[in-house]
């Protein structure tokens, strides 16, 4: 996926925090959160979709497709002039996560996409998710696993998360919202990138780290092999499984609203 020389003239810059399309060195995180949004899209066919905390707007997009109408909410106004202006098809309102600016019981799905580790106050939002949605509504959360993302400390390396969730603590937090969880899966590489994990080292990720670590985002030289390889990965390269969570990349949770 490349971007036209009008996508480059209204496209966010990359910040490090968020992930957007059409940069090749950061197509591999691109595709893997596509992959949870690929993941969503048969609950929300003809459904009322809020997504909470839409970023660059590509996800909404995409959900927009088979929706009866999506509703995207961030809290900085650049990003939302952002998705206003690229994606049409999404309405979009700058807003705060904390006091969803939505009427009570008047939403199918509320998505929050690889947002919820970047929240202070993760119980109070969880408590708004449930005010918005009606009866039997559903939310789906995806979420880094704190066991394999940030491994052997309680602490986030990532300066932008706040809390990093493991399988049971995502559980937990949602049942303990009111929420009802029909399902948490987590997603892996699958084959096409259990080959690049071999090719670079045992671990494609950590080959990314080693290069952009310490670089200003998008000042970074990389390897012209390990560029061409993560500019290949597609979101179908992913898979997710309801097994052995704890040594999953991401969290996948579907709670339904009592």
């Amino acid at each position: 996926m490349s971007l036209t020389a009008e996508d480059r003239a209204i496209a966010l810059h990359l910040t490090g925090e968020r992930t957007v399309p059409g940069v090749p060195e950061e197509n591999y995180w691109f595709r893997r959160h596509e992959a949870a949004y690929h993941a969503l899209v048969p609950f929300c066919r003809d459904a009322v979709v809020l997504e909470a905390g839409c970023g660059e707007g590509y996800g909404a997009a995409l959900l927009a497709e088979h929706a009866a109408r999506v509703v995207a909410i961030d809290y900085d106004e650049p990003t939302t002039r952002h998705v206003a202006k690229r994606y049409p098809g999404v309405g979009v309102v700058r807003g705060n996560l904390a006091f969803l600016p939505v009427r009570t019981g008047s939403i199918d799905v509320v998505a929050n996409l690889q947002v919820i580790e970047h929240l202070w106050d993760q119980e109070g939002f969880l408590a708004e998710c449930h005010r918005v949605l009606r009866p039997g509504g559903r939310l789906f959360v995806t979420t880094p696993n704190r066991l394999t993302f940030t491994p052997d400390s309680d602490t986030p390396l990532n300066p932008y998360h706040t809390r990093e969730l493991s399988p049971s603590e995502l559980d937990q937090l949602l049942r303990e919202a009111g929420f009802t969880v029909e399902s948490l899966r987590g997603l892996r590489h699958g084959p096409a990138l259990a080959e690049l994990d071999r090719r670079h080292g045992g671990s494609i990720i950590e080959a990314q780290l080693d290069v952009v670590l310490g670089s200003l985002p998008g000042q970074a030289v990389w390897p012209r092999s390990l560029l061409a390889d993560v500019e290949a990965v597609t979101a179908a390269d992913f898979e997710l499984h309801d097994d052995d969570l704890d040594d999953t990349l991401d969290l996948i949770a579907l709670a339904v609203r009592s």
